[in-house]
């Protein structure tokens, strides 16, 4: 018996930006952002280090730390006009094309909520979740 999840289903990002938007901060926000990660084909190895002799990516296996990702979400809903954020993570057994997470972001202007979006993906990529690629 395997212990491996099966994936969850997306969740409606039309539906997201209507909560946002009837949120108790939403007369203060400017600009709402949305990170969408999808399982690609394409192997790690080739696109952040150049590697040319990987297969092609079937799936993978993902999974997260739900402490840490409360953490990354509390830390980042500190920054500058930051406003509102929801996070969604799948998990189990993914595979090409499945999506892997949902981020969104409200806040002010501009610049600080792509600096909360990319401050929030890269914290949950790099500290909370495992990814293990299939090929």
């Amino acid at each position: 018996m395997s212990d491996i999840k099966t994936k969850k289903p997306a969740p409606s990002i039309d539906a997201w930006l209507k909560e946002a938007k009837a949120h108790v901060s939403a007369g203060k926000i400017g600009m709402y952002l949305i990170h969408n990660g999808v399982v690609r084909e394409t192997a790690r190895a080739v696109v952040r280090e150049g590697a040319e002799d990987k297969a092609p990516v079937t799936g993978m296996y993902f999974s997260y730390d739900e402490e840490k990702v409360n953490a990354a979400i509390k830390e980042a809903e500190a920054l500058p006009g930051v406003g509102y954020i929801r996070v969604w993570l799948n998990e189990g057994e993914l595979t090409a094309g499945d999506d892997i997470m949902y981020v969104l972001v409200g806040g002010d202007i501009r610049p600080r909520v792509i600096d909360a979006l990319q401050t929030l993906v890269a914290k949950i990529k790099n500290e909370c979740v495992v990814e293990r690629e299939k090929f």
